[in-house]
This record gives structure tokens, sequence and C-alpha cells, in this order.
């Protein structure tokens, strides 16, 4: 019995691992919600009058700056992994190796963005 399917029909939408347009796609869109976080980091941090400790402190312990802090840390460890994983993907030959990389590297997002978020509530709840 032969196949009535096209050889086009079959591999259409997968794509080489079959996930790529995902990862585009949620690359792309971690990169626009950045552009406003960090607009937003920028007027903030340029507004502040002498830019003390004591300051700084202040700013970030009230709930809205702390809340635009924490999605900032998140959205950017997240985008920073997407990026440095398709680097490691596209450059890595060596399947154990590039596993080893990407474990490694996913961990230390992973780490510093919590550390980022600890801190930032450590501040906002120590005011």
């Amino acid at each position: 019995m032969s196949n009535l399917r096209t050889p086009l029909s079959q591999v259409k939408g997968h794509g080489s691992a079959k996930s790529g347009t995902g990862h585009f796609w949620v690359q792309r869109i971690t990169a626009i919600g950045m552009i406003p976080l960090v607009l937003w980091l920028c007027f903030s941090v340029a507004s502040l009058p002498g830019m003390s400790a004591a300051e700084i402190r202040e700013w970030l312990g009230g709930s809205f700056t702390a809340v635009m802090m924490i999605v900032l840390i998140l959205t950017g460890f997240y985008h920073a992994k997407l990026g440095l994983q398709m680097i490691i993907e596209d450059y890595v030959s060596d399947h154990g190796i590039r596993t080893g990389a990407i474990i490694i590297m996913t961990l230390l997002c992973a780490f510093l963005a919590i550390l980022g978020v600890f801190s930032v509530l450590r501040i906002a709840f120590a005011t």
C-alpha cells in the first residue's frame, strides 16, 4: 500500500527541531516587553533627585516600583536565557558539551533571577 501524502505535507509545520518557532516568538515577545520596562527604569532613576543610597532604597521600597523591578528582572533573565541558549545551540557542536552548557546557563540564569527578586523584596520590606 502506498502513502498518499506528499513529502511536503509530511514535513510541513515541523521545522528542524519541532520547537524553533515557539522559541523565536517567545524571545521576540520578551524583547518587546523589555522596551517599556527599561524605559521606565531609565526615566525613574533619572528622576531621582540626589541618588543617595537612602533615596534609592526608599524609591525601591514602593510597592509599584518593587513589582516593576521584579517583572524587569524576571523578563530580563528569561530573555537572556533564551538568547544564550540559541547561541549555544548554534555554535557548540558536541552534543554533550552543548547539553551541559545549556543546563549550567539555565541554572545560572535562574539563580541570578531568584537572587535579584530576593534582593528587591528584602529592600522593599525593610523600608
